[in-house]
C-alpha cells in the first residue's frame, strides 16, 4: 500500500473504495449501503474502521495523478454529501481523486447488462409485429411472414431469404454499439484491462457479423428445398419447433439472434480475456503483489 493509492475491500456482493492517506487513514464515503448511506459523507476512517476484517485490495490504473494531486482532491472534498448510488458513490470518488474522472465501472457495466437486456427484450417483442405488419398480406400466417420477409429483404435487393437479417440488423447494431461503449478504451486502465476490452469489442463485431449469416444458413440447412420460398417456410418453421414455436417463431430467433450472440460474445471474450491476462499478470514476479482486481459490484 502507498500514499494515494485507490484501495478497496470486498464487503459481500459489493466493494468499497477509498484513497490510503498513507498515515493509517482512508478518505471515502462513509456508511453502508441502504439506509444508512442517505447521511453518508466524505470522511477519513482509520483503516481498521475501512477494512472492517476484509482483505485490503489496490485498484491498479495505467496511467494517473500524482499522489499529490490525488491527496489534495481527496483533502478538498471532507464533509462533502450528496452521496448517490448511481452517479456519485464511493468507486466514483476514489477514481476522481486519481484521475480527474467520475467513473465507476460496476455502474457502468450494469448499466451495460440492463441496455442489453432490453434491445434483446424488444427485438423479441417487435419482430412478430414488423414482419406481420411488413408484408402484403397481413398477420402472421405462413404467407404473411413470408410476404413480410420479401418486403424486407427487398430492400437490400433481395428476397425472403434475407428478410430476417435486414429486419435484425437494426437491433444488431444497436447491441454492437451498446458493447463497443462499455467496453471502450480508457488509457487510464492498466493495459490487461485495456487489451480485454479490446478483444470483447472484436468478439462483438463478429459475432453480430456470423450470427446474421449463420442465421441465413440455418434456414438453408433446416428447410427442406434449399432457399426456395417452400425452404424458406420449412427452415424457420424447424428452427421454431426447437424453441416450442412455429415458424413465427422460428422468425423471432434468427432476427434475434445477431443482437443476443453479438452483446453476449463480447461480453463472454472480454471476461475470459481479462481473467487470462490477470493470470498471466499474476504470474509475473514483477508486478507487486498488492496490484489485485475489482470487485463485482461497489457501494
Amino acid at each position: 500500500m502507498g500514499r494515494a493509492d485507490h484501495i478497496y475491500v470486498s464487503r459481500g456482493p459489493y466493494t468499497h473504495h477509498g484513497i490510503d492517506a498513507g498515515d493509517g487513514t482512508v478518505i471515502h464515503f462513509t456508511g453502508e449501503p441502504g439506509t444508512a448511506k442517505i447521511n453518508a459523507s466524505i470522511a477519513r476512517s482509520s483503516m481498521g474502521e475501512f477494512l472492517k476484517g476484509g482483505d485490503l485490495k489496490t485498484r491498479r490504473y495505467g496511467t494517473r495523478d500524482d499522489a499529490d494531486t490525488t491527496m489534495e482532491r481527496a483533502e478538498a472534498r471532507l464533509g462533502e454529501t450528496g452521496y448517490h448510488l448511481v452517479v456519485n458513490n464511493c468507486e466514483h470518488f476514489a477514481t476522481w481523486c486519481c484521475t480527474g474522472r467520475s467513473l465507476s465501472k460496476q455502474v457502468r457495466g450494469a448499466g451495460s447488462l440492463t441496455a442489453h437486456g432490453a434491445v434483446a427484450g424488444t427485438t423479441v417483442a417487435a419482430t412478430t409485429g414488423v414482419v406481420g405488419a411488413m408484408g402484403a398480406v397481413g398477420g402472421l400466417s405462413g404467407a404473411g411472414i413470408m410476404s413480410g420477409l420479401a418486403t424486407a429483404g427487398g430492400f437490400a435487393g433481395g428476397g425472403a431469404a434475407i428478410g430476417p437479417a435486414m429486419i435484425g440488423l437494426g437491433p444488431a447494431v444497436v447491441s454492437v454499439g451498446i458493447t463497443q461503449v462499455a467496453l471502450r478504451d480508457d488509457e487510464t486502465l492498466p493495459q490487461d484491462e485495456r487489451k480485454a476490452r479490446r478483444d470483447g469489442r472484436a468478439a462483438s463485431l463478429v459475432g453480430a457479423g456470423a450470427s446474421t449469416l449463420g442465421g441465413v444458413a440455418a434456414i438453408s440447412a433446416a428447410g427442406t428445398t434449399g432457399l426456395s420460398a417452400a425452404g424458406i417456410a420449412s427452415g424457420l418453421a424447424t428452427i421454431g419447433g426447437f424453441v416450442g414455436g412455429g415458424m413465427a417463431a422460428g422468425t423471432v430467433a434468427v432476427v434475434a439472434a445477431p443482437a443476443v450472440v453479438g452483446a453476449g460474445l463480447g461480453a463472454g471474450v472480454f471476461m475470459l480475456s481479462r481473467h487470462l491476462r490477470r493470470t498471466d499478470h499474476r504470474t509475473d514476479s514483477s508486478i507487486e503483489p498488492s496490484a489485485t482486481t475489482e470487485g463485482a459490484e461497489s457501494d
